[in-house]
């Protein structure tokens, strides 16, 4: 057997460059390369590899470097999702913090059914020095390390503890990325003395690997019982889910959705599945759905879920599906998401499912009644969006005002992200998608501080892309750093930066919920009531963009914010524009309901008549059995 010495990074290094993907016959880079952050956990191992490799091509694996390391986990993720999770990054962080600030990341990409490769340091396997620098030492047992947090968010988790250790590793770590169904973060948790331990290695574990992502075929005798219920419905219902677009099924369902008539409602991850304006396209499902969606939610017979995990949102805590008689039907790649709210399971890939499904219903389709009833809904869903974009709010915009207006200044190529606040909801409601990725809003695990780094981890998967990062001041608040990787990388990502002074999602749930909007405003301690009802604060996040290295341009109104995104749009560089909402809304009407638990005693008015509202509310909430 022929070896070649070198140490456990290096050998790492020079794995990874030679790992591919393929799927329907393309082939690309798996690990195109790696994000890091550099401290003495990984600056001798993982970094010493990255700059030899570097130096002497042995292996082709770029280093980037970002500024936060949640930043980078959340940047890999958006890379990800743009490429149908057949490519993303590997992360590198240093001990303790460095690492332990992944975990978030490493959640969300989990929650997303996204993957992502984690290579958090640790503490010396050897215990030669024991406790060195930001070791949490544990009395239960000295195997223990905060690295150990990572298990409960990632799909695969392995500890080198020994060089030769891996090979198996990392071999499992590449099977579970390439895995559709069962897909998320995967972490290596990898010694820093072991980074640097030298190991004769087999030279066959460098060869070019291709890692072929298939699409499981959907079993005859299931495609069968799942084409009953839908012969015999007469109200059913489509709901689009991310798995749709990761199988790249947008052509087959909107076919299967043309020759059959059934309407067409999406989740956050699969909007654009159907463009917005196809006649069997109803909009956005579930607690901050559309009217349409909704009401023909209330109404459905059969629900035919495809792709989809059915969150909260989406079932609107399980209240959208009134019909005490409706039957699932789940056309998915996991078995998890296959067989829930009882459904008739089609475990298979979604392009697959849906071409099976066509053939067996033949030439079966809804009746004309239903046909028109999805346009009458459909039209009166335009009519609430236009009253939405051209509200002629003052003397600041609402929300909605912006998001028309942004809308008609992008092309349809254009990808917006957003992922927390009261954006999303209002996204569900108001994009206007007619491309699968034209809308790139991360609802899973809906974490503040996602959108500017996942910008930039969009734009590096698809440069050709305008891409506009939607997000608000407290998400901005939370993590921006990424505007000065995007500086340093030369790349041209537009940030829409709403400054409302608060919290107005959370604010206006609080509201509801008879919390009066407690804690959810920036402003100045009022020493009279001792709450945070002062002033605005004189905080100036325009400035701070700009200290970032961006180009800033202001908007005070929507047609200075049109003119502003024309300049945007022109320019070369990364370009925030910065515009001013009324933090009060209006928002859109809703149209479905969430399940926030409400306080059942109280000494406050406002408190004791949200719950009895929350009461009511729970009334329609039903398992689907």
């Amino acid at each position: 057997m022929t070896t070649i010495r070198l140490t456990t990074a290096q050998a790492l290094v020079r794995f990874l460059a030679n790992q591919y993907s393929e799927r329907d016959e393309q082939e690309q880079r798996l690990i195109p390369g790696v994000w890091g952050i550099f401290g003495h956990g990984n600056v001798a191992g993982i970094g010493q590899a990255l700059l030899q490799a570097a130096v002497t091509r042995e292996a082709d694996l770029p280093y980037y470097l970002a500024r936060n390391e949640q930043g980078m986990v959340h940047a890999s993720v958006a890379y990800a999702k743009m490429r149908d999770r057949l490519a993303t990054f590997a992360c590198s962080a240093s001990t303790g913090p460095g690492s332990t600030n992944m975990i978030t990341g490493a959640a969300l990409a989990t929650t997303n059914r996204i993957p992502v490769l984690l290579l958090p340091s640790d503490m010396f396997a050897t215990r030669a020095a024991d406790p060195v620098l930001q070791q949490l030492e544990d009395a239960r047992g000295g195997d223990v390390t905060v690295n150990d947090a990572f298990r409960a968010v990632s799909k695969y988790f392995d500890r080198v503890s020994r060089p030769e250790q891996l090979i198996p590793a990392a071999l499992a770590a590449m099977r579970v990325l390439t895995d559709p169904a069962e897909t998320g973060a995967v972490t290596l948790s990898l010694p820093q003395d072991v980074q640097a331990e030298a190991f004769d290695w087999p030279v066959s574990f460098f060869r070019r690997r291709v890692w072929h992502i298939g699409r499981p075929v959907p079993e005859p005798a299931a495609v069968e019982r799942a084409a009953r219920p839908l012969r015999s419905a007469r109200k059913p219902l489509i709901v689009a889910g991310g798995g749709t677009v990761y199988s790249g099924a947008e052509t087959q369902l909107r076919a299967f959705a043309e020759a059959t008539g059934i309407p067409v409602a999406d989740t956050h991850a699969g909007k654009g599945a159907v463009p917005w304006d196809h006649p069997c396209s109803v909009g956005g499902i579930g607690s901050t759905g559309s009217y349409a969606a909704n009401e023909l939610a209330r109404e459905a017979d059969v629900v035919l879920g495809i792709g989809t995990r059915y969150s909260d949102f989406t079932t609107a805590s399980h209240t959208v599906f009134g019909n005490p008689d409706v039957v699932f039907v789940n056309l998915n790649v996991a078995r998890l998401d296959a067989v829930k709210h009882s459904a008739e399971p089609l475990v298979a890939d979604a392009r697959l499912g849906i071409e099976a499904l066509a053939k067996a219903l033949g030439d079966w389709e809804v009746d004309q009644e239903y046909r028109e009833r999805t346009r009458q809904l459909i039209t009166r869903t335009r009519e609430i969006e236009e009253e939405c974009f051209n509200r002629g709010h003052g003397p600041l915009p609402a929300q909605t005002e912006i998001l028309g207006a942004l809308n008609d200044v992008l092309d349809d190529r254009a990808v917006v992200i957003n992922a927390a606040g009261s954006m999303p909801g209002d996204l569900q409601q108001l994009w206007r998608a007619r491309d699968p990725k034209a809308y790139h809003v991360e609802y899973a695990y809906s974490c503040m501080g996602y959108e500017v780094a996942a910008g930039l981890g969009a734009k590096m998967a698809d440069p050709s892309r305008e891409v506009v990062v939607l997000v608000g001041d407290g998400s901005y608040l939370m993590m921006a750093q990424e505007i000065a990787t995007m500086v340093s990388e030369g790349l041209k990502v537009i940030v829409v930066l709403v400054q409302n002074h608060g919290f107005a999602s959370i604010g206006a749930l609080s509201e509801a919920l008879g919390s009066q909007r407690f804690g959810t405003n920036y402003r100045f301690r009022n020493g009279d009531s001792g709450l945070l009802d002062g002033d605005v604060l004189p905080v100036d996040l325009a400035a701070n963009a700009s200290s970032l290295g961006a180009d800033v341009l202001h908007a005070t109104s929507v047609e200075e914010f049109r003119t502003a995104m024309e300049k945007a749009k022109a320019a070369s560089r990364t370009t925030v524009v910065h515009v001013e909402t009324d933090l009060y809304g209006p928002n859109p009407p809703g149209h479905g309901w969430w399940d926030v638990p409400v306080s059942q005693t109280s000494a406050l008015d406002s408190t004791r008549a949200a719950y009895e509202a929350y009461a009511s509310h729970k009334l329609a909430q039903r398992h689907y059995l």
